[in-house]
């Protein structure tokens, strides 16, 4: 017993010289962020400090010299807080987000940007994109496909007209639970939640609330704050846990989606042009020269691809509003459109379209 209190003491003991170690650290690294600040400052950078390129390298690097027992994922988060908290000092950034708070949205902004930035709620996509277009916000983050449900058609089409730029990705593992003012799922009479949750759920509900109302909602924060300003009603939301401590709310039941690897993707928008990591995306949006109804327009579109051996992994349709049965293709292909053989491919597929608009180029997001 003695012999375990003197191993457990010098375990603590040598666990506090390494926080000491950590904290002085991370010190010095914000004293340097401070440093970088004042030098773009007086080379003429007055825009933000926040450089997707630089902080897709740094956190692969972290995820890459992992050696545990902590996982690639729990490193590179704790790794994001400290440079969103550097960043804080160098260039504090407004991020514009679906709200209200407790959205699975805000939860991709903290997973992309760390914690130390200022959310900003908005109402609806478009008002996202008018909020940074405007300059009030730095950035803003979108939905823009779940694993089971597909594509959010409403982004896709703000890109067409807007100016904004896609400056990087965030996949996010979703998990829907039912949050009531109740223990159990019992009694529940309604339902409330954005329709991609809904439908991300539809089995669960049917063989567990078969009789309950379904009703929808712009977000999944504003069902919880519904159902937290209207307890006793028997009412439930389907949101994640944030939402649930916000609104101090129970999980009558969690996990309630259909699909175990039910994972959501969204987009930052931005005002400036990222520069290639080595492992980035390329969106963009074209229509086939003349029309699409043309036998082997698209074909024809799609050809230099496969003629470059580059990979394309989406592509979407959407009426263009130009005609009836015309229609925009969203694609993303894997490189940057600043480097070979991307550039060359996209002048190619440019030249065949009547519309072509790259959307942006911005880092791959990691597997975590």
């Amino acid at each position: 017993m003695t012999d375990s209190k003197g191993r457990l003491s010098a375990a603590r003991l040598a666990i506090d010289d390494l926080d000491q170690s950590i904290q002085k650290m991370i010190s010095d690294r914000a004293r340097l962020a401070q440093e970088i600040a004042i030098i773009k400052q007086q080379a003429g950078d007055v825009g933000d400090m926040y450089r997707p390129s630089r902080e897709a390298e740094v956190l692969r690097h972290v995820m890459a010299r992992n050696e545990g027992p902590l996982t690639d994922e729990t490193v590179a988060r704790l790794m994001r807080e400290i440079m969103s908290a550097c960043l804080s000092l160098e260039s504090p950034l407004t991020v514009a987000y679906l709200g209200p708070e407790g959205t699975y949205t805000q939860g991709a902004v903290h997973k992309h940007f760390g914690h130390a930035v200022r959310s900003r709620p908005m109402v609806a996509i478009d008002e996202i994109f008018r909020d940074v277009e405007a300059g009030n916000s730095h950035y803003g983050v979108v939905p823009i496909e779940n694993s089971s449900e597909g594509v959010v058609s409403h982004t896709l089409d703000l890109f067409v007209s807007s100016p904004l730029r896609i400056c990087g990705e965030v996949t996010l593992p979703i998990h829907h639970h039912l949050l009531s003012d109740r223990d159990l799922p019992d009694g529940i009479t309604k339902v409330i939640a954005h329709p991609q949750s809904l439908a991300q759920c539809r089995t669960w509900l049917q063989t567990r609330l078969p009789a309950a109302e379904l009703e929808t909602a712009s977000s999944n924060g504003k069902a919880a704050r519904l159902v937290s300003e209207n307890p006793g009603q028997g009412w439930a939301a389907i949101a994640g846990r944030p939402a649930a401590e916000l609104y101090d709310l129970r999980i009558a039941a969690a996990n309630i989606e259909d699909e175990s690897d039910n994972t959501t993707r969204f987009l930052v928008i931005g005002r400036q042009q990222t520069a290639p990591t080595g492992d980035d995306m390329t969106s963009f949006v074209c229509s086939a020269r003349g029309g699409d109804q043309r036998p082997g327009a698209l074909f024809e579109l799609l050809k230099p691809f496969s003629d470059a051996g580059v990979n394309m992994t989406r592509i979407e349709s959407r009426p263009s509003r130009r005609g009836n049965w015309n229609y925009n293709f969203y694609i993303d292909v894997a490189g940057h459109a600043d480097e070979p053989p991307l550039t060359e491919v996209l002048k190619a597929v440019d030249s065949r379209s009547d519309l072509f608009k790259i959307l942006g180029s911005y880092p791959r997001a990691p597997l975590t």
